[in-house]
């Protein structure tokens, strides 16, 4: 019986709140503060664990009602509601009963750059960060352009820029993958479609103690950085390029006009991208799924479709369409994308786990 599995998390809570409120614990930090974390992670699923089990509670009391002839009526009238209810907290428990993603709070480096399509792909890359930067805005969070590097007519060849706030990577981590673009380019004097694709890499904040580099498992090679167009060109090595040996992932920064600033920046990305891998490759051993994959920039690896002409964007991995892509480009509304992604694979999850 489903309303079986909700007890035992009742009983644990409820554990925890009589043993918060015992001398000994609260003589104890690290203790407390470590019940105190389960408590609040053990919290929105007991609420609504109770709030079932009272729901199947009157349930059963309106069905026993039903042959009544004065509250017969009235019992109907209530299982109407109730039955429904009953429904919908089962699925959000289902929901709640998930294992948790340890990434899912962290803030991310959002990575775009160009692929196929020159420089229509880098102009590309610049729209899409700019949608990533107003759905950024409508949550609350924080964009930070950590590195750059522009195009020959303009966009970005790369992006990288850091996105803090709250719950970040649970919403972004399915942007990852290769986007194609169709649509009549600027310079395209005869009206003909092309087709162009970026990469987007959503890789997770990391902190010092969750990866170890050692110092001689890194290269560093420093070089001179270099503008574009009229930019003023550095006269001294101030750029940075970080090499981890034992992986071959290279991060290189220029950026700042200091060679250590750019070093520092290197290494804070260096080591997300060495962690990313990890668990890629953790998760490939375990599971056939490959989140996280970043892809070449080559269009048979895309994930989204975005076609202009039609107004339409296709997400191709849950055969979503919606023709609202001016208003998700120009106004940052991917929701209207993220949710159902976020949906499906919940349904998967749930599906995956017998639940």
């Amino acid at each position: 019986m489903f309303q079986e599995k909700l007890r035992p998390f009742i009983e644990r809570y409820e554990e925890i709140n009589a043993l918060l409120s015992s001398p000994e614990i609260a003589a104890d930090v690290r203790r407390m503060t470590e019940l105190s974390k389960e408590q609040s992670s053990l919290a929105p699923l007991v609420e609504k664990a109770r709030e079932y089990l009272k729901t199947l509670d009157a349930i059963a009391e309106n069905k026993e009602l039903l042959a009544d002839e004065e509250l017969g009526d009235l019992a109907r009238e209530e299982l109407s509601d109730l039955e429904p209810r009953l429904e919908r907290l089962e699925e959000e428990i289902k929901i709640l009963l998930l294992p948790k993603d340890p990434n899912d709070e962290k803030n991310i480096y959002l990575e775009l750059r160009a692929g196929t399509g020159g420089d229509e792909s880098a102009l590309f890359v610049e729209d899409m960060f700019r949608m990533y930067l107003r759905f950024a805005e409508q949550q609350g969070w924080k964009v930070e352009i950590v590195s750059s590097s522009e195009g020959g007519a303009g966009g970005y060849k790369e992006l990288i820029a850091l996105v803090r706030g709250e719950k970040v990577y649970s919403k972004l981590k399915y942007e990852a993958g290769t986007h194609r673009v169709q649509r009549v380019p600027a310079t395209e004097t005869q009206g003909r479609i092309h087709t162009s694709a970026i990469t987007v890499a959503v890789i997770p904040e990391v902190e010092d103690v969750e990866v170890e580099i050692k110092p001689n498992e890194i290269r560093m090679d420093v070089f001179r950085s270099s503008g574009c167009g009229g930019q003023s060109v550095n006269t001294t090595d101030s750029a940075v390029r970080l090499t981890h040996i034992p992986t071959g992932i290279t991060v290189a920064i220029q950026d700042e006009k200091s060679q250590h600033k750019n070093r520092e920046k290197a290494m804070k990305i260096l080591k997300a991208r060495v962690h990313e891998a990890m668990m890629r490759e953790q998760l490939e051993s375990t599971s056939a799924q490959r989140k996280l994959q970043v892809g070449t920039g080559d269009r048979s690896e895309k994930i989204r479709t975005y076609n202009y002409p039609q107004n339409r964007i296709t997400d191709h991995r849950i055969g979503l369409t919606v023709y609202a892509l001016e208003d998700v480009m120009q106004n940052g509304t991917l929701e209207q994308i993220i949710d159902p992604l976020i949906a499906h694979a919940q349904a998967e999850a749930i599906k995956e786990a017998g639940l």
